[in-house]
């Protein structure tokens, strides 16, 4: 999903550099207000395992590839989209500074498709569908649709580019992140089944849960007062 390096006009780089900088000056608000000393280390290792997931990647062809993402997971752990995006940021900017994955003129494509689109449809979707199907259904379902569309948004911007064809673009990188969703979204299942498990104080269903029992039970002792 990564797009290389000379694959886009520069003008046209420069337009998804602002629109990054956009989301990056709004993520780094929410990480000021809610990163705590026990949710940054989680951070660390979301990021160290996004980026060994992208790091198994395949050809696609017309000059990009397919791999997981990992952002709906971020999304959803924190149920912040803000999150997917400071995380993919860190990640891409490593892959392209070091090792060439990538690249930096068109670090702010990339993390617009894979940060941004990736983590607001994985939250959006979650939040719409965890009523109906209940949590770790709608997360599966989330982490696939954010894969499939990133994959797709990817296409129309090299299309945009004059560098990917639009049809066969979409087709074959829709065919490809269709079965690799399915991998992403039973991965970013098993790993918030083990987290709820494990740490269920690390995901912010729960903090949000208790901080909503907590303050019904102040309620109602005010009232009983």
């Amino acid at each position: 999903m990564h797009i290389p390096d000379g694959f886009i006009p520069l003008w046209q780089c420069a337009i998804y550099y602002v629109i990054m900088i956009v989301a990056l000056y709004f993520s780094l608000n929410w990480a000021r207000k809610n990163l705590d000393e026990r949710l940054i280390p989680l951070m660390a290792v979301l990021a160290a395992g996004i980026f060994a997931i992208m790091s198994m990647n395949m050809p696609i062809p017309f000059g990009t590839s397919g791999h997981m993402l990992g952002g709906a997971l971020v999304a959803i752990v924190f149920l912040a989209p803000e999150a997917a995006v400071l995380i993919l940021f860190i990640v891409l900017l490593v892959q392209a500074l070091i090792f060439g994955d990538g690249g930096l003129t068109v670090l702010g494509a990339n993390v617009v498709n894979m940060g941004l689109v990736g983590g607001v449809v994985a939250f959006f979707s979650f939040k719409a569908l965890q009523k109906f199907t209940g949590k770790y259904l709608a997360a599966g379902i989330a982490a696939w649709l954010s894969l499939f569309i990133a994959s797709e948004v990817t296409a129309v911007q090299m299309w945009l580019a004059g560098t990917f064809p639009l049809i066969e673009g979409l087709a074959m990188m829709g065919l490809y992140h269709f079965f690799i969703g399915i991998i992403e979204a039973i991965l970013t299942v098993v790993v918030l089944i083990a987290l709820d498990k494990v740490r269920p104080d690390l995901l912010a269903w729960n903090r949000k849960k208790n901080m909503g029992e907590k303050t019904l039970e102040a309620s109602e002792e005010v009232a009983a007062k």
